[in-house]
């Protein structure tokens, strides 16, 4: 039986984005997308329940799921969820995941400590998951833990917009800057897709979650400084970055991150910080709290999930969303279409 229609199931880590998602699909196929009608609980002692009350038979399924906090109870969910699907034979199963949580351990930093990631990876496949989507891994190599297609989306084409956007499409005297060497790639892509140079600050930990210097290397006196990352967390060393640039003589301080993670202080960390804004995206359901800051933008990833997931189901090419010709039609309405002019 050949599955006629993608199918979306959601577990409850992002319900709000599972939403959007299904929304956006809906406006593409010109047909309702909803989510699959399914309960996802916890029992008394806490162990997760699934119950699926559709025939996904011969289905094609995407579970959206970031595995964001609490990790372990959302990862565990998008497991039982594809056990689940899988005994109730559906076609294909697909872990839609934009936030994939363990990335930060892809590699063994000490003796004697585990390499998560990889475990996980390992957990996913052996789930009955035939297929991996997320976005902006921690590490790119992480990809090469699954023995399966995993597409790696990226929020730099978003991102790029949004920058086009706040400042006017002028892009003469705003800098790129990465907040560590290991995410110069990260940075130098989205500074050549704005058209603006790249700078760096050089940081030295002593432990773990202490920064013990911040150097800026190149000059950004007179810059519009755009911070790039992939992870805010507890957002003491981003606060303490911006810092370092405006000591050096910047004049406006923004930062672009994908996952959200804000633990802790972070939320009254960005609040108080030089930063003028802190944007992020919604693979990780903002709280209450991020919502409410006066300095926090949060920019919608479910337009472009929405096509990737369309175009997997059309066994048609994912990077293609990469272009910005590609980019600029799920975007629109949200954007003035003349912001790609360069």
């Amino acid at each position: 039986m050949a599955a006629q229609d993608p199918k979306l199931i959601s577990g409850n880590a992002n319900k709000s984005l599972a939403d959007a998602i299904g929304k956006r699909m809906s406006m593409h196929r010109g047909m309702q997308v909803g989510l699959v009608d399914a309960r996802v609980e916890r029992f008394n002692d806490g162990e997760i329940f699934v119950e699926v009350f559709e025939n996904v038979r011969g289905e094609d399924m995407f579970i959206i799921q970031p595995t964001s906090k609490p990790a372990n109870d959302n990862l565990m969910e998008l497991l039982v969820m594809a056990d689940a699907l899988r005994r109730s034979s559906a076609a294909r199963i697909t872990a839609v995941i934009p936030y994939f949580g363990y990335a930060r351990q892809d590699r063994r930093t000490k003796a004697r400590t585990p390499i998560t990631a990889k475990l996980v990876a390992n957990m996913i496949a052996s789930g009955g998951i035939e297929r991996v989507l997320t976005m902006d891994l921690h590490a790119a190599q992480i990809q090469g833990f699954f023995d399966m297609p995993v597409d790696n989306l990226y929020a730099s084409p978003i991102f790029a917009l949004d920058i086009l956007h706040q400042f006017g499409g002028d892009m003469s005297d705003v800098m790129v800057v990465s907040p560590d060497v290991g995410g110069v790639a990260r940075a130098r892509e989205l500074a050549t897709r704005i058209g603006a140079p790249l700078s760096i600050v050089d940081k030295r930990r002593e432990k773990a979650g202490e920064v013990a210097g911040m150097t800026v290397i190149g000059d950004v006196s007179g810059k519009k400084c755009v911070i790039v990352d992939d992870i805010v967390d507890t957002a003491g060393t981003l606060c303490k970055a911006a810092e370092v640039l405006t000591e050096a003589g910047a004049t406006e301080v923004h930062s672009y991150i994908t996952h959200g993670v804000m633990s802790g202080p972070a939320v009254e960390r960005v609040e108080n910080s030089v930063m003028k804004s802190l944007v992020i995206t919604d693979t990780i359901e903002a709280t209450e709290a991020v919502n409410n800051c006066p300095n926090i933008r949060v920019v919608p990833t479910a337009p472009m999930f929405a096509q990737s997931i369309l175009n997997i189901w059309n066994g048609t090419s994912v990077s293609s969303l990469f272009d910005t010709a590609s980019l600029v039609p799920i975007y629109e309405g949200l954007y003035p279409k003349g912001m790609w002019g360069r």
